[in-house]
């Protein structure tokens, strides 16, 4: 039995199929003979349960009454009188053999069919459709086993393979993370002492009377400025990629007033014009609207989208709350001259900026509103319009 599954599992699809179709094929020519044989045995048996006919010879004669030459006639006196329900048993076993032959026929073909699906095809194919699941979860801590020597057990076999190779790389990825995480961080702390340094010389070097040596001196400090944010943005970035959303229930009403009144002051600050439009507010606006989110991260996100609105706006940012298939969104829109083509590309990108000038600004608000929205299961859109920019936040219900 063991050389028999041993031949099975090493068989071909191809030989397969067709030993399948062989066998079931020979199966129904059987039970197609089988039930002519029945049929008949059937016929004669209701035949012998009615009394023999009784035969007589007859033989031709002349007219002087001598019997001419041959064997005669055989001539029944009387005929066996058949029932009515025996004359219809005997009309259907005439007819069932006929029947039965093309559906015997079907059935095994149906049946060589199931077998080979439920031998050769079902589980490696259960087993590579919840393989595909659990990868596309990012679960890549199982295996792909199929112990067979077909087409199914070699897909099988390569399906492994790359499962193995994708969790290397991933653990290699992690690795990679998690050092990169950690040498920021080292980065950023031991930046921090030679940075105190060179800001209290150059603070003590801006006292001097003399002009040049002040004005280096100044120069010098708005470099150590630059650099203390940028080691302090560093270590803002490695707390934010390690933040998980809280879930909590908000109002749409608290939620829209509070963002309102962020937006005024912001676009305050900056010169700007404030246009707010609340939609969730329209969807029910006899009752309070409560959604389950983290409204800190949305907050965050909203700032810093209605930060960099501002200060490439011309003289408009606009904030529109709306609902969509179970995600909140924030567009914010500016009037300024939009997003350049590269910019569209990587905007989202740590570290990428459109303003040329060393400031105070390195690149990392729409990355950080990106990492947050993606952390709270929505996605970032940039986009441009006619009369401006549109950046697009959405977070996904919790």
């Amino acid at each position: 039995m063991d050389r028999i599954k041993q031949f099975a599992g090493g068989t071909s699809l191809r030989k397969s199929i067709v030993l399948y179709i062989t066998a079931f094929t020979l199966l129904a020519l059987l039970l197609i003979f089988l039930t002519f044989q029945v049929c008949d045995l059937l016929d004669s048996r209701i035949r012998k349960t009615h009394p023999p006919v009784s035969w007589e010879r007859y033989y031709l004669t002349d007219e002087n009454g001598n019997r001419l030459e041959g064997d005669g006639v055989l001539i029944s006196h009387d005929l066996p009188l058949l029932s009515e329900r025996d004359e219809r048993l005997l009309s259907a076993l005439r007819i069932l053999p006929s029947l039965l032959a093309p559906v015997w026929s079907a059935l095994c073909i149906l049946a060589a069919a199931l077998l080979f699906y439920r031998n050769k095809l079902k589980t490696p194919l259960v087993l590579l459709q919840n393989a595909s699941v659990r990868i596309s979860a990012d679960d890549l801590d199982f295996k792909v086993n199929w112990p067979s020597g077909d087409e199914m057990g070699r897909l099988c076999a390569s399906f492994e393979k790359m499962r193995a190779a994708l969790w290397e790389n991933h653990l290699t990825m992690s690795r990679q993370l998690e050092e990169r995480k950690r040498l920021n961080a080292a980065f950023a702390h031991d930046l921090r002492t030679p940075l105190t340094v060179l800001k209290g010389h150059g603070e003590m070097l801006a006292d001097r009377p003399e002009p040049d040596i002040r004005k280096a001196a100044a120069a010098i400090l708005r470099q150590v400025t630059r650099l203390e944010r940028y080691a302090d943005s560093m270590h803002r970035l490695q707390r934010l990629e390690e933040a998980s959303p809280l879930p909590r229930s908000a109002d749409t009403a608290s939620l829209a007033a509070g963002l309102e009144e962020s937006g005024r002051s912001l676009c305050g600050q900056h010169g700007k014009v404030f246009l707010f439009e609340n939609r969730l507010s329209k969807a029910d606006p006899d009752s309070t609207h409560v959604l389950r989110l983290d409204a800190d991260f949305v907050s965050r996100v909203c700032l810093n989208l209605l930060d960099n609105a501002a200060r490439f706006a011309r003289g408009t940012v606009g904030l529109t709350l709306s609902e969509q298939d179970g995600f909140l969104l924030l567009a914010v829109k500016d009037d300024g001259q939009g997003f350049t083509p590269e910019a569209l590309r990587r905007a989202d990108e740590p570290y990428f900026s459109a303003e040329k000038a060393a400031g105070k600004h390195f690149g990392l608000g729409l990355y950080i509103c990106r990492l947050l929205c993606e952390r709270h299961g929505g996605f970032l859109k940039t986009e441009n319009e006619k009369d401006g920019a549109l950046v697009t936040a959405a977070f996904r219900f919790l």
